[in-house]
């Protein structure tokens, strides 16, 4: 399986890590949020305007600050949204629970139209399973650019980076959950969360 390039300071038997923000932590059977999205889901203008932004804001709330502009961005549907398509939100819900109970314990997640949220239980690294979901939907998405007429632009799917923050306690636990099943009601796109039909939320 190709490893994730993603640049980290984390070294052998150290759980803290930085990816360029505030440190991450990992460690196998902690339980970890992550979000990774479309590649085209941002226009570099809006990245562009999002780093202007944060030279204004104390250094230690910039990542938080960040994320909440990038959320909101997302969920107002930027890009060709591929996932809008029933067959390639299938194809990243199925890609995800293939390894359920194996490599990973798969809480909850739902599929958006540019992005994905995750909250799992690893049990291998962390980048070796978000490049494995990658890899695999990227190939397939990627054959069928042109006859699902997704829009898909370049040859990149998927963008390199992804957000992972790990559960710190049982609050924690229960605002992510309710955050990830909430996001399509958030975003507009249901009035209910179970109405969404790439949600963990359908069985909840």
């Amino acid at each position: 399986m190709p490893e994730d390039t993603i640049s980290s300071d984390r070294h052998e038997n150290n759980e803290w890590y930085s990816r360029g923000y505030l440190p991450h932590r990992e460690k196998l059977g902690l339980l970890q949020s992550i979000t990774f999205r479309l590649a085209d889901s941002l226009p570099l203008e809006k990245l562009q305007q999002l780093t202007l932004e944060m030279d204004s804001i104390p250094e230690e709330k910039q990542e938080l600050e960040r994320r909440l502009k990038i959320e909101e961005w997302l969920d107002s549907g930027m890009g060709c949204c591929a996932f809008k398509h029933p067959d390639v939100a299938r194809c990243v819900q199925d890609a995800m629970l293939h390894f359920d109970g194996d490599r990973y314990a798969l809480i909850a997640w739902c599929i958006m139209p540019n992005h994905v949220h995750v909250l799992i239980e690893p049990k291998v690294d962390l980048s070796k399973i978000v490049q494995s979901w990658k890899s695999f939907t990227g190939r397939w998405i990627m054959s069928k650019n042109t006859k699902l007429q997704l829009g898909v632009p370049g040859k990149t799917v998927w963008m390199r980076e992804y957000w992972d923050r790990y559960i710190r306690n049982h609050g924690h636990f229960h605002d992510t959950i309710h955050y990830i099943h909430n996001n399509p009601v958030k975003a507009g796109l249901c009035e209910k969360p179970e109405q969404w039909p790439w949600s963990s939320a359908r069985n909840a």
